[in-house]
């Protein structure tokens, strides 16, 4: 008598790596397709708007990592969950009420919505938790909204004013601070949003989980690195304003056009490799603790 219980697998369970995710990338691009005129938006802004500048990696960031899961993908068996269909639907209509209202945050976060919804009624539960990671990466691609960003932005450019300050005194350069303003003996520096740290905070905090993923196991340690992107960030952006008034003082020049924005890059460097550093002492402190 042959035996019932041998395989009782879905058929699609037995697809090979590759076909799975091309099937995934399929619905992906009809997506994309619904979703083109949101999607184009927020290419420009990747482009053109420095704070946004780390959008263009997300995408292929998440996609290789998807990619990297291939094999275990493929030996996932699909159960197909009907509870994706109300994120469907809940992304459509977030969609519409984002378009017709002009709020690029809900329209946009509507695609990852909806994205999660297709992988959650045609793969099941299985597969999305296994792609949970760079769905979640996909939400650094969109723009924090409006009222968050002004909510962050200006006690960061007092923090980092305020820092500055203090910091020039000590070195013996005269400064008056009043709000982000400071008065130098030579000029005005006024510390606006693009000096806020805000910028290196969220690319910071998107590498930082990056990081985590590919290089520490340990799921509490990851987290640990997730928020000590926050004092890096305001730590190197208040070096930054300082470093700033103090090329100020000698040669106007260093602190103006080119020579501000290289600042900027080698200012996040140092503030990667403070996460790195950060990452190493907290593993070592561990590993001698748990070998006491």
């Amino acid at each position: 008598m042959p035996n019932q219980s041998a395989d009782t697998r879905h058929p699609e369970a037995e697809k090979p790596a590759t076909a799975r995710l091309v099937e995934i990338a399929w619905f992906a691009v009809l997506l994309c397709v619904l979703f083109a005129p949101v999607l184009a938006g927020m290419a420009q802004e990747w482009i053109h708007d420095d704070d946004m500048g780390h959008g263009v990696f997300v995408p292929l960031v998440a996609g290789y990592i998807a990619w990297q899961k291939r094999a275990e993908l493929a030996r996932t068996p699909v159960q197909h969950c009907y509870w994706g269909v109300p994120l469907i639907l809940w992304g459509g209509a977030q969609l519409l009420v984002g378009t017709l209202g002009v709020e690029f945050f809900l329209a946009r976060t509507a695609f990852v919505i909806s994205l999660a919804g297709v992988m959650l009624t045609v793969w099941g539960a299985g597969i999305t938790r296994k792609l949970a990671f760079p769905l979640f990466l996909l939400l650094f691609m969109i723009r924090i909204p409006a009222i968050i960003y002004n909510q962050i932005t200006f006690p960061l450019q007092l923090l980092a004013s305020s820092v500055a300050e203090t910091t020039l005194s000590l070195v013996g350069i005269p400064v008056f601070r009043e709000g982000n303003i400071l008065e130098l003996a030579s000029q005005k520096l006024s510390v606006v949003e693009a000096c806020s740290g805000i910028r290196s905070l969220l690319s910071l905090s998107f590498l930082s989980l990056v990081y985590g993923y590919f290089f520490e196991r340990r799921s509490w340690l990851r987290v640990v690195l997730f928020f000590s992107t926050i004092p890096i960030a305001i730590a190197a952006n208040a070096f930054r304003v300082t470093a700033t008034g103090v090329l100020t003082e000698y040669k106007r020049e260093l602190a103006e056009g080119f020579f501000h924005a290289v600042e900027g890059w080698v200012i996040f460097m140092v503030a990667l490799v403070l996460l790195i550093l950060v990452h190493r002492a907290i593993s070592l402190v561990f590993r001698g603790a748990h070998a006491r």
